[in-house]
């Protein structure tokens, strides 16, 4: 398999480079110990490394074999795991230069990495991100979902943002042999997932608006559990009605870092009013549904599941596409088009879905100060593809549809 890991069925102590010579991108924690320790001095960060018993993470330990204590299962309270970062063991790292081909990756010990002041993803936003999940079966293995997705939908995104990216195979076998290394931090089945993070970013040092010389593949993880806090139980949406997540034309449509800081100001405010997060209108006509700050939009009413259909503006998740599959496969009607607003308000259930949060029910919007309530609880259909799709996902049910991939 030309350019990919080739990691299957690898143990992660071999999964490591043979050269102890370390990465010129990522000088983590360069010089010394102190180094590190100067840079990571927030309480959070030493509550950490003192709790989980982290290694130093000095670059040239990258090659270092896996400690006893790396073998150890974390003493973290698997049962209140939240959506936050938690430092694991290994990030894996991949470059590409003028050529646009992606050399073999390799893993390094997780930690900071280096840029040039310069560089193309903090000077022009040239960067990508993905987010996908590994699940800990009952027997103790582990599955992914549907890596491949995750892989074409990045591809797609470095075409528009006129960037090389790893083949689908490179960033496949990426995954597997962070998951593989960092395996102790897959929560026990049920207790929540890992959360994977892949990244592509113009590396490469640029003064004048032009595409970076060198670019950057990156991949860390993190245990988790709900996006929200209010997990399962439903949210609470205010329609924004003034500021747009996307335009015609533009990178809505793309997984591209900037759509996401383009939110922050509306959620930030919807938050301290108490609402969970925001619902977004097209621009042009601003009756339409679009998509919350990080999560497709669903509306059912009756037998039909409604869904605004992906026309640029929308980013097609992965997890949109499983539910409407799984939707279908459960005998709904699902209609991807246009979805006006005032259909959201006669609507028998509204819910959201992504990866981070799954599929997650919607109790109440509100919109030009009128708020509208959908029931006392989880909506027959919400709770029905949320059980379908997470139990395929951890493995519980036969997956018929051939969409997890399997670690040995």
């Amino acid at each position: 398999m030309e350019g990919s890991a080739a990691v299957t069925g690898l143990k992660p102590d071999y999964l490591l480079p043979s050269s102890r010579r370390a990465s010129p991108f990522l000088h983590s924690y360069t010089s010394s110990r102190s180094s590190f320790h100067r840079k990571h001095s927030s309480p959070f960060f030493h509550k950490f490394q003192k709790k989980l018993r982290l290694p130093s993470f000095n670059a040239r330990q990258a090659v270092s074999p896996i400690s006893k204590e790396e073998k150890e299962v974390p003493d973290l309270d698997w049962d209140n795991l939240g959506f936050s970062i938690v430092p694991t063991d290994y990030m894996y790292v991949m470059k590409s230069s003028h050529g646009g081909d992606f050399s073999n990756g390799e893993l390094q010990r997780f930690g900071n990495i280096e840029l040039s002041p310069s560089a193309g993803v903090l000077n022009y936003g040239q960067g990508l991100f993905e987010g996908l999940k590994a699940y800990r079966k009952e027997d103790g293995s582990i599955l992914l979902f549907r890596p491949e997705e995750n892989a074409l939908r990045m591809r797609s995104g470095a075409e528009r943002m006129c960037m090389p990216s790893p083949t689908v195979d490179q960033f496949v076998e990426a995954v597997k042999a962070t998951v593989a290394a960092n395996k102790r931090w897959v929560p026990p089945s049920g207790k929540g997932s890992l959360y994977i993070r892949p990244l592509l970013m113009g590396s490469g040092a640029v003064l004048g608006l032009a595409p970076s010389p060198e670019y950057t593949f990156l991949i860390y993880v993190s245990p988790v559990g709900n996006y929200f806090k209010e997990g399962i139980a439903p949210i609470n949406l205010v329609i924004e009605h003034e500021l747009h997540r996307a335009t015609p034309g533009g990178t809505g449509g793309v997984k591209t870092i900037g759509n996401y800081a383009a939110v922050l100001k509306a959620q930030s405010a919807a938050k301290a009013k108490g609402y969970s997060d925001v619902l977004y209108l097209d621009c042009v006509h601003k009756k339409y549904l679009e998509e919350v700050s990080s999560c497709n939009i669903f509306v059912v009413k009756g037998n039909v599941i409604s869904t605004p259909a992906i026309k640029g503006t929308i980013l097609p998740g992965i997890t949109r596409k499983s539910i409407i599959d799984v939707a279908r496969s459960l005998g709904y009607e699902v209609e991807e088009r246009f979805v006006a607003v005032d259909e959201l308000l006669e609507a028998d259930e509204v819910f959201c879905t992504g990866t981070a949060v799954v599929v997650s029910p919607v109790g109440s919007v509100t919109y030009l100060g009128k708020r509208t309530s959908y029931g006392d609880g989880v909506g027959v259909v919400s709770q029905q593809l949320y059980s379908v799709l997470t139990r395929l996902q951890m493995g519980l049910i036969e997956d018929k549809m051939n969409w997890t991939v399997s670690l040995s």
